[in-house]
């Protein structure tokens, strides 16, 4: 019965200690003879993995494709982050709008509210991409409400 190189996969004969198509020793894992780094427990939805649609979720169209796209929008972890990504997309548009009817105080802290959002987003999405189902304030409940229903 043949085996299979734990590093490329090609197939090799019984008992060779070297696979013919990579090199690799067939008792050295595929990290080179380190241990094998733990698989990640991301599941993959459609071909992406959760911690990466969740990252393209905070790009704002993703999000909206993946509340209305199967298998995203069957996926909790998708789908908060999606809803956290347009309440945070429609908060800003709403709050930006009334601050910059102000004059300079309005326009001042319209500039702030640019600053802390994109903070926000970003944090946001390296958190998603983590893996992480971090909630903003306010925002957060909110979006995690709708994912679970």
């Amino acid at each position: 019965m043949a085996s299979f190189c734990s590093s490329c996969g090609a197939q090799m004969a019984d008992g060779a200690t070297f696979c013919p198509a990579c090199g690799k020793s067939s008792t050295q894992s595929a990290a080179g003879g380190a241990a094998a780094a733990p698989a990640q427990s991301q599941s993959t939805a459609g071909g992406l993995s959760d911690n990466v649609a969740g990252a393209l979720a905070y790009l704002l169209i993703p999000a909206i494709i993946f509340l209305v796209v199967e298998p995203y929008n069957r996926n909790r972890f998708i789908r908060f982050h999606s809803f956290q990504s347009i309440i945070l997309a429609v908060a800003n548009f709403v709050l930006q709008t009334v601050l910059w009817m102000i004059p300079i105080l309005g326009w001042i802290a319209g500039f702030l509210l640019t600053i802390a959002v994109l903070i926000a987003w970003v944090i946001c999405l390296i958190k998603a991409f983590q893996g992480q189902m971090f909630k903003l304030p306010l925002i957060g409940d909110f979006a995690e409400k709708q994912a679970n229903s």
